[in-house]
């Protein structure tokens, strides 16, 4: 079992540490059109899949190892837009370009969509990533993992305050110099 760890918060006090995303929800306009499309998705992509209704309504529940992304039918008939309040895009992160790949060669064998895999250099340099969409145009993105992320996780015990602690940790270390 994994210990449980806490974050250095400035004034000494510590806040548990969030491990990751667990569950992603996401509700759809035409639940079996949506059960088709996420069938083949995620099963492409690696996942496992459960069918348990809650609360009597019917749920698809896809999950790897680390976390799960279920669907469940909308109660409305709104048409989802990624730039009205609510989520923009939904991002998953692979080890690697080489993976991206990968899963932007899938996504095609499926007929799915898709821009790119390229570097988004407006974002962050080594920012390697493929867009698609579901039916709903819910928007999802798989991305490399870049070096900001990693050096976020190499050196987060030294990172100190809320607002660009990386920024205030690279400015101490060149007056060390």
């Amino acid at each position: 079992m994994r210990k449980a760890r806490r974050t250095r918060k400035a004034g000494g006090e510590s806040a548990p540490e969030l491990l990751g995303v667990d569950h992603v929800y996401l509700t759809v306009g035409d639940f079996e059109r949506s059960v088709a499309f996420y069938d083949r998705l995620m099963k492409a992509l690696g996942f496992k899949k459960g069918t348990s209704p809650i609360r009597g309504e019917s749920h698809a529940h896809y999950y790897n190892r680390n976390f799960q992304i279920s669907i469940r039918p909308a109660h409305g008939a709104a048409s989802y837009n990624s730039y009205a309040p609510g989520m923009h895009h939904l991002s998953l992160r692979v080890a690697d370009v080489k993976q991206v790949d990968e899963i932007a060669r899938r996504l095609r064998r499926l007929k799915v969509p898709i821009e790119g895999p390229r570097r988004w250099p407006e974002y962050a340099a080594d920012y390697y990533a493929v867009f698609f969409a579901d039916p709903d145009g819910i928007r999802f993105e798989v991305m490399n993992f870049r070096k900001g992320r990693k050096l976020v996780r190499k050196l987060w015990n030294d990172l100190e305050g809320f607002v660009n602690p990386l920024d205030r940790l690279a400015r101490k270390r060149s007056r060390k110099r």
